[in-house]
């Protein structure tokens, strides 16, 4: 959840404040997972489809760069082995491969910072990736058939992380 590491929690509360979806055909759920990793195994089985936003790491790949690729067709080079909790999304997945109930699954992640320290600030960087990663979600949304609205336009994920300290 710490600095530039809790991108993908707090783009995910960003997005459920910001946004309301709607769809004929779909329906959406956003949830924070945390650092849960293999406990969300029964919560990821359930879905038809899932996202996942999260840092992760790859080969000549410099911080802030923002990766969106299909998990079955995961990029070389991407190797998620950078920080305490990256490793534990692919071992996910990978064990859900296994017992054959893994949904079909999109990856949305960037490069962090590594920052020492327990701060909820996001670098500079990341926030601008924070961007390129929302706008990548909405454009997918927007292509699986969901209406998208802003209901709180100016939030940022700055403010989420600041919030979320707070509580």
């Amino acid at each position: 959840m710490f600095s530039d590491e809790g991108v993908g929690a707090h783009l995910s509360r960003l997005l459920k404040r910001k946004y309301r979806f709607s769809s004929l055909e779909h329906t959406i759920d956003i949830l924070d997972g945390g650092t849960l990793a293999q406990l969300l195994t029964p919560v990821i089985a359930q879905y038809d489809y899932c996202i996942i936003f999260d840092c992760l790491n790859a080969d000549n790949a410099e911080v802030g760069d923002v990766f969106f690729f299909d998990y079955e067709d995961m990029p070389r080079g991407v190797n998620w082995q950078g920080s305490a909790h990256e490793a534990e999304t692919l071992q996910t997945l990978a064990m859900m491969d296994l017992l054959g109930d893994r949904p079909p699954v999109k990856i949305i992640g960037a490069i962090p910072a590594r920052v020492e320290g327990t701060t909820l600030k996001l670098t500079e960087t990341m926030r601008k990736s924070a961007i390129v990663m929302e706008r990548a979600a909405i454009k997918h949304l927007t292509e699986l058939g969901f209406q998208i609205e802003a209901i709180e336009p100016d939030l940022t994920i700055q403010r989420v992380a600041d919030e979320f300290g707070q509580n």
